[in-house]
């Protein structure tokens, strides 16, 4: 699984920054930070839906330990159970030394956590910068230092049946949202429905529900962190949208959570989702019929003009209280690192995207043009704060699902648009005031 030096050379880093990652690659390797003695280090993080992330994760922590000394205890929970988990630890002072959690997490006990900058900038320099999204989630304003290193993102695309789209008319994917709902329509007629979660799930809900409300010009909150701007003209329209697609859903997407859009999908019940990769790497396993009959598009452009993406955007933040911080920075500094991050990415055939630029020149993201769509998306997306800032408020209202609840009240529901609309708004001014 070692990543060779021509490998990296190959991806465009450049002399300097392939000299600065050298050092990994040597066989006595050199920590930028200075390891405690006897450090052991805890780690919780999300189990995802691809085994070979944590394999190879696991192989690369184990690298680390060798390398160091440092033991690492990596401990896997279920994606919903990371935030109230790291919520506990941070108000009891004990737990973990690092989370690998979601979104602005770490915005919500941004003075209990450690300075990372040093980390955030050094794999900055190396590997191309970092996207926008992962600095607005990185970056802590208040503290005016950065109190997380972004991660990645369980990037998603929309999932859609090649032969099924064909035989209802369509030769393309649609890029625009309008010749999205003709072709949903069609398949509908052909009782090839699609699928889109209307439940609780904290990845597939959560990332075509914001983007439906902000590709209409919706959004939760202004700039300015407090104005509420969701019960407008954009927001309804939205709604709308949201109403005419539900009609030709499949029965049942009201109560879905994050793994039954998959297994709709596998089952052939839906022609279209939104999901990550892991949808892909099932089939090519265990449906390769399936694998060869389907294809991945980035989330159609709407009256906005311009991509509204959200991805499952995890980043990973050290407690204060941890008694080995410098043993945390350099375990993540190592695990971001092109000879343990490039393996990482290929074995999980793109599952998560890395938040720093270089990384979109890994091999997986060409080797099959199915792939490509999902090295894209972070480019695209914005933070889920939108348009406001990344903290307390945001994370509050992500949390208790004011936009996908808006979007279900109007759809499965059956409220109008400006009512589920008037409800969202009570519940985030409860939030912001």
């Amino acid at each position: 699984m070692t990543l060779r030096r021509r490998t990296v050379l190959q991806w465009g880093l450049g002399t300097v920054a392939a000299a600065a990652t050298r050092s990994f690659a040597q066989d006595k390797y050199k920590p930028m930070f200075p390891v405690e003695k006897d450090a052991q280090l805890r780690l919780l993080r999300w189990s995802g839906f691809v085994k070979t992330d944590e394999e190879v994760w696991n192989q690369n922590t184990k690298k680390f330990q060798d390398a160091t000394g440092a033991a690492v205890n990596v401990e896997y929970i279920g994606f919903e159970d990371v935030r109230p988990k790291a919520a506990m630890a941070a108000n009891l002072n004990t737990g973990p030394d690092l989370v690998m959690g979601w979104y602005d997490d770490p915005h919500i006990y941004p003075r209990r956590l450690v300075d990372v900058t040093d980390v955030a900038e050094d794999l900055g320099k190396r590997l191309g910068g970092w996207y926008d999204v992962a600095r607005a989630y990185g970056f802590s304003k208040t503290e005016k230092h950065w109190i997380g290193v972004p991660i990645g993102a369980t990037c998603q695309a929309f999932n859609y049946r090649i032969s099924w789209m064909k035989e209802a008319g369509f030769d393309k994917f649609p890029e625009k949202t309008d010749g999205f709902l003709k072709l949903a329509k069609a398949l509908k007629e052909k009782n090839h429905p699609v699928g889109f979660a209307l439940g609780h799930a904290v990845g597939d809900a959560n990332n075509w529900l914001h983007w439906c409300l902000w590709a209409h010009g919706g959004k939760t909150v202004e700039a300015d962190d407090k104005t509420i701007a969701i019960n407008k003209q954009e927001s309804w329209n939205a709604l709308e949208y949201a109403k005419e697609l539900y009609s030709v859903m499949v029965p049942g997407t009201g109560s879905w959570l994050d793994p039954n859009n998959n297994r709709a999908f596998l089952a052939g019940e839906v022609s279209v989702t939104n999901n990550g990769i892991s949808i892909y790497f099932a089939a090519k396993k265990d449906f390769p019929q399936i694998a060869a009959d389907m294809d991945h598009a980035n989330y159609p452009i709407g009256p906005v003009g311009k991509p509204t993406e959200l991805a499952l955007f995890s980043q990973a933040f050290i407690f204060k209280y941890s008694r080995f911080p410098n043993a945390a920075k350099e375990y993540l500094r190592f695990m971001l690192s092109p000879e343990q991050a490039g393996p990482w990415v290929e074995a999980m055939n793109g599952y998560v995207t890395p938040a720093l630029k270089k990384y979109r020149d890994l091999p997986v993201w060409t080797k099959d043009p199915k792939t490509t769509p999902y090295r894209d998306v972070i480019a695209r997306m914005l933070p889920n704060s939108y348009a406001g800032n990344p903290g307390q408020h945001a994370a509050a209202a992500l949390s208790d699902f004011i936009v996908v609840d808006m979007f279900a009240d109007a759809t499965v529901n059956g409220l109008s648009a400006k009512d589920a609309a008037r409800r969202a708004e009570g519940r985030l001014r409860r939030i912001y005031s």
